[in-house]
């Protein structure tokens, strides 16, 4: 339906309908591909003649703004661009009152957008999407949505049946001291670290991150113009004895159970050594428990938030690589005199997580079929790992050089290359990656990429392999 055109009776309806729908097509207001309503429909809505319609139709047909398909119905060009360049369309020159937009905001330097292929194979941070047990997940989540509790409001905080599942959850696996009313349910793992950086950080606190490290907390943590200060990795992991050196910061984020991108795992030795400079300077500490779930040798050491009672360490979590990325679903574990004013920023900034998707989850790990697909998925990993692996050394070998932990969904491989551009060469192929280069503040930057098996099959896994092989063998 369209209910955005006004005609005038004074003036001649053809020529206004004509106008008003050739323009809205140029500006983009109707949509390449955009279906519009039949001519009688059209002049019901508007109270004109049928007639005038179809001629308004025709025209615009004629000129290449609509397409017609027998059956179907009217549409807007899918090549319109193409269309409107040729020289001789008139209707390029009806006025328009457009103005410029105010100022933009500056894009952050190395954002990518990723857009329709973010799902590719070897795309960092994909599960396997197969091997997920639908399913059972969709008996549990039939069995939710007829719950009438659960198509209104709940709470800002979460649904309560969820985050007792996830304080048990941590509690158990990872040493995590926390109760419920510690756990705050968040819209993915990317909003708990925008929590935190609004909740935190004031004008001019500077705050330290890995270097190399994940991309998405520098764009959080430093969206208000914090100085973003980096700390280098020692043997794949945070280098805690260079921040002696330092000085003082407000906020520290690491991933110490699973660095990212490198895959190193902070030792206890080190990790108690970072708690206590973290006291000493009065920072805290953002932990990424990033793939700790997935290491495939030997059990992940406990998180730094539970090695000693009210240690200063915000704990944050995702759903997205254990569930599902589409589930956006994450929590935030925070001392208990800091929830409300998180919950106060969580209120103003985005409001309640979906209940619906929060039960489901809640159900489904209480039902032991989280620990289940973990199980099953640590060990699928660990084989996809193994045999990438085993084809990059035997097929890369002098080309690239594997950065190969035991853990997590990716393998970086270093080398002396254009990585932006092999990434994107890749990716023309159907093959997702992303440059290691991007992942460093500063200009000292090293060069590979960050692939990501768990999402790729073994036919996918050679075909990539191969063509990476053939891609830097031509530089």
């Amino acid at each position: 339906m369209i209910n955005d055109i006004r005609l005038d009776s004074a003036n001649p309806l053809q020529q206004q309908l004509y106008r008003q729908l050739s323009q809205r097509i140029i500006d983009q207001r109707y949509l390449p591909g955009r279906q519009l309503p039949s001519s009688r429909q059209l002049a019901a809505d508007l109270g004109v003649s049928r007639n005038t319609v179809n001629a308004v139709y025709d025209q615009l047909k004629a000129e290449g703004f609509l397409l017609s398909y027998p059956g179907k119905g009217v549409f807007v060009n899918e090549d319109i661009r193409a269309s409107l360049n040729k020289p001789d369309h008139a209707v390029l020159h009806v006025p328009s009152n457009a103005q410029p937009l105010p100022p933009l905001p500056v894009v952050p330097k190395h954002s990518m957008r990723l857009g329709e292929d973010a799902n590719l194979p070897f795309q960092p941070g994909l599960p396997d999407l197969d091997a997920f047990p639908i399913r059972s997940w969709n008996r549990i989540l039939h069995h939710q949505e007829s719950r009438r509790l659960l198509r209104g409001y709940d709470c800002i905080q979460g649904y309560l049946p969820l985050r007792k599942a996830v304080a048990d959850y941590a509690r158990e696996s990872r040493g995590v001291r926390c109760h419920e009313h510690q756990i705050i349910i968040t819209n993915g793992a990317q909003q708990a670290l925008s929590l935190i950086a609004d909740v935190l950080l004031q004008t001019g606190d500077r705050v330290f991150c890995e270097n190399p490290g994940y991309r998405g907390a520098r764009y959080a943590l430093g969206r208000y113009g914090n100085p973003l200060l980096p700390v280098p990795l020692k043997g794949q992991v945070l280098d805690v004895d260079a921040l002696a050196d330092m000085g003082p910061a407000k906020l520290l984020f690491c991933t110490p159970t699973h660095q990212y991108p490198m895959g190193g795992i902070l030792d206890i030795a080190q990790r108690m050594a970072l708690v206590q400079w973290a006291q000493r300077n009065q920072t805290w500490i953002v932990e990424d428990d990033y793939d700790s779930e997935f290491h495939f040798h030997n059990k992940p050491f406990a998180a730094i938030q539970g090695l000693f009672d009210n240690t200063p360490v915000l704990y944050v979590g995702s759903f997205s690589k254990t569930l599902l990325p589409g589930l956006r679903v994450g929590y935030l574990v925070v001392p208990e005199a800091m929830v409300e004013a998180f919950l106060w920023a969580k209120r103003v900034t985005g409001g309640e997580t979906p209940l619906l998707m929060q039960a489901t989850i809640a159900e489904f790990i209480t039902s032991g079929q989280f620990n289940r697909h973990l199980r099953r998925m640590r060990q699928l990993y660990k084989e996809k790992w193994t045999y990438f692996q085993k084809l990059v050394l035997a097929e890369l070998g002098g080309l690239v050089t594997p950065v190969a932990e035991s853990a997590g969904m990716h393998l970086v491989l270093e080398g002396s290359f254009d990585d932006a551009d092999i990434s994107q060469k890749l990716r023309t192929k159907g093959f997702g990656s992303t440059p290691l280069s991007v992942h460093f503040i500063g200009e000292e930057a090293r060069t590979g990429l960050v692939m990501g098996f768990a999402s790729a099959s073994e036919r996918e896994t050679k075909a990539a392999v191969m063509a990476l092989k053939l891609l830097l063998q031509k530089q």
